[in-house]
């Protein structure tokens, strides 16, 4: 008997009037009615738009190419029956030329029982008659199970005429030949990667569609959590209405939304088998999916072929790897389905957390096998793990993973445990809680002795007592105690047997720095370059590079930059090897390394190179930052607005500094509270900085330590300045009193990079006594005090005005060497012009250039040039590429003999 024609099912769907413009997929469907190609499949989960996708193209086909047709047949599960699927594919073809498969009806329904190819081939002689080309859409095709529907399917595309072409829409992949198809490339494929909105349009939906005018993070935010699921944004849209807090709302947005969990539990679970649906549910707690893991999880064998399956099911599974190893559910699928089990089988989330932890475990997946172990609350296997996963992490410096660990235990469990007590006291030294410190290093010792741990091949329960003795030194040093920095850490060195490299290395690291507070600054780089050498032996490369920033600090104080500046170079270069491009493959220090260059950089005068690192470390981002230098990258932004005359926003950023601070880690010799006085001098605003010197005790004349000495050198510019703007003998003798005090403490430290300082500011304080002669014999003595006085020229510069005018006064008789000179010249550019015009044979070189060329004209090597003209090798290098290129030479030796033969020297 003839079935029924549900007229329904061959009506294509009312294209709606609001729609989403997608014309790259738009484009994407045109170029599969190209020669040669058979199948479109649309292939994605529920909600992706497939149906509207499809009538909106047919809107554009048929609109623009008057030849192409279009048939519709939206199937169910009645058309598993393969006679009901062929009348109503015939019915829909009809609708387009009336007497279309006439022929393949009569056989079908025929009085003789005849094989359906026959239907099919009349059906095909029929369609490969007419005119213009033909797309047949089969919507929904998940609904077919029936493998007769699927093999007659698979013999309509092997003999497609080439007037039709066929679109399947449908929520998985149905078992046609799709790889046949592809290799011939006779199939274009769209997917959920694919149909998925781009940010921009999730912004035209959201608010030209649903007119919710959202701002563009809230957009961005829910785009990211839908993963540009359309039937979620849909359902967001729904859910925002009446909301006044619309961030609020977008930020707690997730899969136990109630018509999210609607949608996906009527859309999705419930059509799902017995078996199926539990696989979801209690797989859901994984948040990677992998057969065996997945095995060990359900307690089941057969993960690999359901995983399969519901990838090929389009189940909101996601692939994270090429080999398809590893996947994830969709986001909002995942908490659907979490929130389900969490209402119908409460009890055995906890259990199959654990099972997860214990797989995890096995395969060495430490930080996994945490994470699952605080999900199922079972907090002494957590801390267990956290334990043996510590040697490693404290290697690669994932400080922030062990801070969240430690701060998801219960209190008692930490005290517990002597290993997690010590670090649990890092943790607080962290957070600056120095007062808390101690307590839990107490906690830790009761531990230890109480033998609370009993895991004797724990690394680091074997080497917790040196640990302890590491961490009292750090306590001792964050507290400004540098006698009891070095107790602490000579104590852990002896402990350190040859092998332990790590201790030791933190123990000399310790006694390096106790050395640098003491201002006993080659002791300290001899102890803190051993305390190096043994972070890499143990492997800790992190740590090993990180110090490099210390020891260019010391050699700075040690009146060196090119040392400094040649350790930060080899160490950027290794940072670089050692990980990605840009450097953020491995936790190394990329970033401090460009800040520590910026600083080096400033001080030669090269604001534009200095800037230049300040905003490749800012690009490289916290990965590549270690938590105790983070503030620096402030202090060196705030120098540079310094020197371009932004006082306020140097401030701004030295608040910023301060407030990422940590003590702790190294002495505090140029506290932050002292920088933002010096500014405040230099801006005239002397009653604040007298302020700070107040709140700070000064002048402390029985404390003249290291520490102390920053401040010191402070109150000095203060005193001058208060001096200045109200004449008092006793103010500016009692600024050349303590410098000389501070001289005669640094020369018994040899202090280069001290006593150049001290002897500027002696300079200017006898300046500003009036004694002229004193004055100069004070800055050569300063000019003096360091082999490379080129590397501080903004500490010169930067004391302004009375500076510039005593290096005149020492060029005008002669005491001026070169580079200060030529420094002065960088500064004050208009009154050297004598010197420095252009000669009518010189154009095209620019006056810096000029310099750069009568400089090559001597005995300097590029080196020396660069730290007379105050700028970086590579600077040098650029002006003598350009002097090259624009005198047509390739060599030094050859641009000063064509200079010569153009009259330019």
């Amino acid at each position: 008997m003839p079935t029924t024609v549900l007229a329904t099912k061959v009506f294509a769907p009312a294209r709606r009037p609001q729609l989403v413009a997608r014309p790259r997929l738009i484009d994407r469907l045109d170029a599969a009615l190209d020669p040669g190609r058979r199948l479109t499949l649309i292939s994605a989960p529920a909600g992706f738009g497939k149906t509207t996708l499809v009538t909106d193209w047919i809107e554009h086909t048929t609109r623009r190419q008057l030849a192409t047709r279009v048939a519709w047949l939206s199937l169910d599960d009645g058309d598993n029956d393969l006679p009901r699927l062929l009348t109503h594919l015939v019915a829909a073809l009809q609708g387009l030329e009336e007497d279309l498969g006439c022929e393949a009806l009569g056989l079908l329904h025929g009085t003789l029982a005849l094989p359906v190819e026959a239907s099919l081939t009349a059906l095909i002689n029929d369609v490969a008659q007419t005119a213009g080309q033909i797309v047949l859409v089969l919507d929904d095709y998940h609904v077919i199970d029936a493998q007769p529907v699927h093999e007659a399917m698979t013999f309509l595309l092997d003999h497609l005429p080439p007037q039709l072409h066929l679109v399947v829409a449908s929520r998985s992949d149905p078992p046609l030949p799709l790889s046949r198809l592809r290799t011939r490339d006779e199939l274009v494929e769209l997917r959920a990667a694919d149909l998925r909105f781009t940010p921009d349009e999730a912004m035209s939906f959201l608010n030209q569609v649903m007119g919710l005018g959202l701002s563009t993070p809230d957009v961005d935010a829910l785009e990211t959590r839908t993963e540009g699921w359309i039937a979620g944004l849909q359902l967001v849209a729904l859910s925002l209405r009446g909301h006044v807090d619309v961030s609020g709302f977008i930020g707690a947005f997730t899969g136990s939304n109630r018509f999210v969990l609607d949608y996906l539990v009527d859309e999705v679970l419930q059509h799902q088998p017995s078996h199926v649906r539990a696989f979801l549910l209690h797989t859901a707690v994984l948040d990677r999916l992998a057969a065996p893991l997945c095995d060990a999880v359900t307690v089941r064998t057969d993960s690999a072929a359901m995983l399969e399956n519901l990838d090929r099911g389009n189940l909101f599974v996601i692939a994270l790897d090429d080999q398809r190893e590893w996947s994830r559910y969709h986001h909002l699928f995942a908490d659907m389905l979490r929130a389900r089990l969490r209402s119908e089988e409460p009890e055995l989330i906890p259990v199959l957390h654990r099972r997860a932890s214990d797989w995890y475990e096995r395969h060495d997946l430490a930080e996994d096998a945490v994470r699952h172990a605080l999900a199922a609350q079972d907090f002494d296997h957590a801390a267990h793990l956290m334990e043996l996963a510590l040697p490693a992490m404290r290697r690669n410096r994932q400080d922030t993973m062990l801070l969240g660990w430690l701060a998801a235990l219960p209190d008692d469990v930490v005290r517990r445990s002597a290993v997690l007590s010590v670090f649990y006291g890092w943790r607080l030294m962290v957070s600056g809680d120095l007062d808390a410190v101690e307590d839990r290093l107490d906690d830790a010792e009761r531990a230890l002795a109480a033998g609370s741990t009993p895991d004797a091949d724990n690394e680091e329960l074997r080497t917790l007592p040196m640990t302890l003795a590491i961490y009292r030194a750090s306590l001792a040093q964050a507290r400004g105690d540098a006698a009891g920095t070095a107790q602490h850490a000579q104590r852990a060195l002896e402990m350190a047997g040859p092998g332990a490299h790590l201790s030791r290395g933190a123990a000399a690291g310790f006694l390096g720095l106790a050395a640098w507070a003491n201002g006993e600054i080659e002791p300290g780089l001899r102890t803190f370059s051993e305390a190096v050498r043994s972070l890499r032996a143990a492997g800790n490369l992190a740590d090993a590079l990180s110090g490099t920033i210390v020891l260019a600090d010391m050699w700075l104080a040690a009146g060196r930059p090119d040392r400094a500046r040649g350790l930060y170079e080899a160490a950027l270069r290794e940072a670089t090897a050692h990980g990605d491009a840009d450097g953020t493959a491995l936790p190394l220090p990329t970033a401090d390394l460009h800040v520590g260059l910026s600083e080096l950089d400033r001080e030669l005068g090269n604001l534009a190179g200095a800037t230049q690192h300040l905003e490749t470390a800012k690009a490289l981002g916290e990965r590549a930052e270690m938590t105790e230098n983070r503030h620096r990258w402030f202090l060196a932004m705030a120098r540079i607005r310094e020197a371009d005359g932004d006082p306020d926003g140097a401030i701004s950023l030295l608040d910023q500094a301060e407030r990422l601070y940590v003590r702790g880690f190294f002495p505090d010799v140029r506290p932050i509270a002292a920088m933002r006085a010096r500014i405040r001098i230099t801006q005239g605003k002397l009653s604040e900085a007298a302020d700070w010197a107040r709140e700070r005790g000064l002048p402390a004349m029985d404390d003249l330590s290291y520490l102390r000495e920053f401040d010191h050198l402070t109150l000095v510019r203060l005193l001058i300045a208060q001096h200045r703007s109200h004449p008092d003998a006793g103010t500016i003798r009692e600024a050349v009193g303590l410098l000389g005090r501070l001289h005669e403490a640094a020369t018994q430290s040899a202090r280069s990079g001290s006593l150049l300082e001290i002897a500027m500011l002696q300079a200017l304080a006898h300046q500003a006594q009036g004694d002229l002669a004193r004055a100069l014999d004070a800055l050569e003595r300063a000019l003096g005090q360091t082999p490379e006085p080129g590397g501080y020229g903004r500490l010169l510069l930067d004391e302004g005005e009375p500076m510039v005018s005593l290096l005149h006064a020492a060029d005008e008789r002669g005491r001026l060497g070169d580079h200060a000179r030529r420094m002065l010249r960088a500064r004050t550019p208009s009154e050297d012009a004598s010197d420095q015009v252009t000669p009518p044979s010189a154009v095209g070189l620019s006056e810096r250039e000029l310099q750069v060329l009568r400089l090559l004209n001597s005995t300097l090597s590029g080196p020396e040039i660069a730290r007379e003209l105050f700028v970086s090798l590579n600077t040098f290098r650029s002006h003598t590429k350009h002097i090259f290129t624009k005198l047509d030479v390739n060599s030094r030796p050859a641009a000063v003999s064509r200079a010569r033969e153009r009259g330019l020297l």
